[in-house]
């Protein structure tokens, strides 16, 4: 049976309480990407507004949840209606990007802080302006762990397993141990979110990939669309909100605007074409190769049609055993003309 740090998914695979992920870790395959190294900032989201005019989908709503400790009067609270799923956040008027706490507020002076009150598809649109994309889940999360993987090495947090505020202060900006939301000792300088790049990276130069905000990765569906990494509101052990371990990981609506949510860019690189030659009139198919390959390591190739002319080689004959070319005339593929052509990638399965 699961122990008191483990328990049972639907799959049937051990998961860790924690830490989210399956026990022993599912090994898959990323290909290479590049990734931003800390979450957009309002500054950069704003020259992304300015230059396109787009409109958040928070200004589209009118409204946006803020936490009830950030409310900048005690009358606000009181009127403001409160999300049944999480009621420490107050869904408050005209809140959005520029105005993270409501009317009265400003991200002036917090230009260098992630923005936040932006939607998956906010994030989606900034992405494709600047010629990128949101990141992948299984991406985000093998960059979040920079080699950590497992079974041998995987660790809870960028700094190890130590669950201490005094071991995490000095990587994440994560509540501490005030009471939640009223008190915030801010062990680790911050109250609510920090300027990217104040807490030291993780092995790939990574910045704020446990707390400060949790961000939207591709994937999910319109209704759950996925967020990853752990915020500001989050604490070590989990004992309230979520754990911000490197399996962090939640669901939100798509349309889902707070104060504890932002994003990063990712970016597939070029890959490198490569090219063989064949015959004019020879077919050719474009499509990726798919080879099976065996539990024993044997690979399996689909069989390929031959020409008429490898047709004739293995075509059997009563009085010889091989055909034999005469060496005065042109053997019948001289006489066609070859063309470059690019060359279909090989994908290898395991699959049976």
């Amino acid at each position: 049976p699961p122990t008191t740090k483990q328990r049972v998914s639907a799959l049937g695979e051990e998961e860790h309480e924690l830490d989210g992920g399956a026990v022993p870790p599912r090994v898959v395959r990323v290909d290479p990407f590049f990734l931003d190294e800390s979450p957009v900032t309002n500054k950069e989201f704003g020259k992304f507004v300015r230059a396109t005019y787009h409109e958040t989908e928070a200004e589209t709503f009118g409204w946006s949840f803020v936490l009830s400790s950030f409310l900048p009067n005690a009358e606000s609270l009181e009127e403001a209606e409160v999300d049944p799923e999480a009621e420490d956040w107050v869904a408050v008027d005209k809140a959005y990007w520029r105005a993270p706490e409501g009317p009265g507020t400003s991200y002036k002076y917090r230009e260098s802080h992630p923005v936040v009150h932006v939607s998956h598809r906010d994030a989606a649109e900034y992405c494709k302006w600047v010629g990128k994309r949101l990141p992948g889940e299984r991406e985000w999360e093998a960059a979040a762990r920079a080699g950590h993987y497992g079974p041998k090495n995987r660790t809870l947090y960028v700094w190890g397993d130590d669950q201490t505020t005094e071991a995490a202060k000095d990587y994440a900006n994560l509540w501490g141990e005030g009471d939640f939301p009223w008190s915030n000792k801010a062990e680790d300088g911050w109250q609510a979110t920090s300027p990217v790049r104040s807490y030291k990276p993780n092995k790939f130069g990574l910045y704020d990939m446990t707390g400060n905000v949790w961000e939207w990765v591709r994937g999910g569906k319109h209704k759950s669309r996925i967020v990853r990494g752990g915020s500001y509101v989050d604490s070590l052990d989990g004992s309230f909100n979520h754990a911000a371990t490197l399996g962090a990981r939640a669901t939100l609506h798509g349309t889902t605007t707070t104060g504890n949510v932002g994003f990063r860019c990712a970016k597939a690189p070029k890959r490198r074409l490569e090219y063989h030659y064949v015959y004019e009139n020879e077919e050719v198919d474009p499509a990726a190769e798919l080879v099976m390959e065996g539990a024993d390591g044997t690979r399996q190739y689909p069989k390929k049609k031959m020409d008429k002319y490898d047709e004739m080689l293995y075509e059997d004959d009563e009085f010889d055993d091989e055909v034999v070319h005469d060496p005065t005339k042109p053997r019948p593929d001289e006489r066609r003309k070859r063309k470059r052509v690019v060359k279909p990638r090989t994908l290898t399965s395991d699959e049976l």
